[in-house]
């Protein structure tokens, strides 16, 4: 058994492993329900996004009214997530994750039922969209910051290693899975299915039982009030020199890498006329890149040395893999490219998402991870719209160049500016 000792406020207890060796996480029965309720939670997100979007495309025809539904998230993601990080880490962060889930329940349930009835004004869908990605901008922040508290930190890099493999196989599933029910079962019963995903998050949170590893707060202090905590977690970016690095790092990879593999597309359809096949392949090559990346972070764990190395080190060759792919003359050549790119993006995301944990004060980790959020949630929009737009004008090949050589300048500043990120062991 694990002894813990009572912690002080911001403090994770202190644990004593009986072996050496800490336990899996595919034991920690906690971890379990939680991971379960976290996949569900996300492939309900993925499958309300497709489902509504094509139920507003076929029954319309507008591409305006679908946009509106997309801005609509986009937007109170990033006006809400500091507002939500410091909530998550002024409350019992379970209880958050699945009030949050039942009222995403309640409100996916109201869309499905108004979408059933004939003649039901656009603008509630959106007011009930609106609300749902509301309730989803605190889900976020009080589940990325309570990881810590539910595996302590000798099992976060198995436990991010495993969140970010599920990450890429529901996004993907659950955009097909999501297009697969509207098409066979029509837009009311495809988002009903999706609010039944909130509702068995909910109920998998409350079988979890309490975080064996949550912060616990000195009662005996004066609590400070909602505008303290709020501007004490800008405060405490400003003066974390690895959160700070962290914050203006990964939405920088966001932007250049999710903006050029939007181009890698455009190029295998217009430059390179790929095949079907070989264009469903290279859409293959990230995630499984990206996934064995991460299944390699949580076999080597503590053998993983200079991290922080590894981190700046990957982004830094991303740069001339996407000039070499400019470079290709077809899209068969470039696929092992491709995947390597995503092996590398697993490495120079994963890596921060896990020392951040280990490094971030936990009282204060809700905030941090809600900042990081909303400025990750702005990145890649910003970039796909001046990435189409410069494409449109000079051709694919030349923007991607482009990109690689912004790639590599920018992590060779890295590893010489960022040292908090560029020396964490």
């Amino acid at each position: 058994m694990l002894e813990l000792t009572k912690p002080s406020k911001g403090q994770t207890p202190n644990v004593q492993p009986e072996n050496e060796q800490a336990t899996s996480i595919w034991r920690n029965r906690v971890f379990l329900a939680v991971f379960s309720s976290y996949s569900l939670s996300l492939l309900g997100n993925t499958f309300h996004s497709i489902a509504l979007n094509l139920w507003v495309l076929q029954t319309t025809g507008s591409a305006k009214l679908m946009s509106i539904v997309l801005i609509t998230h986009l937007v109170i993601s990033m006006l809400f997530g500091s507002f939500a990080g410091t909530i998550a880490d002024r409350t019992d962060r379970r209880r958050l994750m699945w009030v949050t889930d039942i009222i995403r329940f309640v409100l996916v349930a109201a869309i499905a039922v108004l979408i059933y009835l004939p003649n039901v004004p656009f603008v509630f869908i959106v007011l009930l969209t609106g609300l749902v990605a509301f309730a989803g901008a605190f889900r976020s922040p009080a589940f990325q910051a309570s990881l810590i508290e539910i595996v302590g930190k000798e099992q976060i890099t198995q436990a991010v290693g495993a969140i970010s493999i599920s990450d890429n196989i529901i996004r993907i599933s659950g955009f097909a899975l999501g297009g697969i029910a509207v098409a066979a079962f029509g837009g009311a019963f495809a988002i009903a299915i999706d609010a039944a995903t909130f509702l068995l998050s909910a109920v998998l949170i409350l079988i979890a039982g309490k975080f064996p590893f949550a912060v616990v707060r000195d009662e005996t202090k004066p609590k400070s009030s909602f505008k303290e905590d709020f501007t004490a977690g800008f405060r405490y970016v400003w003066n974390d020199s690895f959160a700070k690095a962290a914050l203006l790092l990964l939405p920088l990879v966001m932007f250049f890498f999710l903006s050029t593999f939007m181009l890698i597309q455009v190029m295998a359809v217009k430059v390179w006329k790929a095949e079907p096949f070989v264009f469903g392949l290279m859409e293959a090559c990230i995630p499984l890149g990206y996934v064995i990346g991460s299944i390699l972070i949580m076999k080597l764990d503590k053998r993983l040395k200079n991290r922080g190395k590894w981190t700046i080190g990957s982004m830094i060759l991303m740069g001339p893999l996407f000039v070499v792919i400019s470079l290709m003359s077809s899209a068969a050549s470039a696929l092992p490219v491709i995947f390597l790119v995503g092996l590398l993006f697993s490495f120079s995301t994963t890596i921060i998402f896990i020392v951040l944990r280990a490094a971030i004060d936990p009282s204060m980790q809700g905030r941090v991870f809600g900042l990081i959020g909303t400025i990750t949630s702005v990145a890649p929009p910003v970039g796909l719209a001046l990435f189409s737009t410069l494409s449109d004008i000079y051709g694919p090949a030349i923007i991607i160049a482009i990109s690689g050589a912004a790639m590599l300048l920018m992590g060779t500043l890295a590893y010489s500016r960022m040292k908090a990120i560029r020396d964490f062991s």
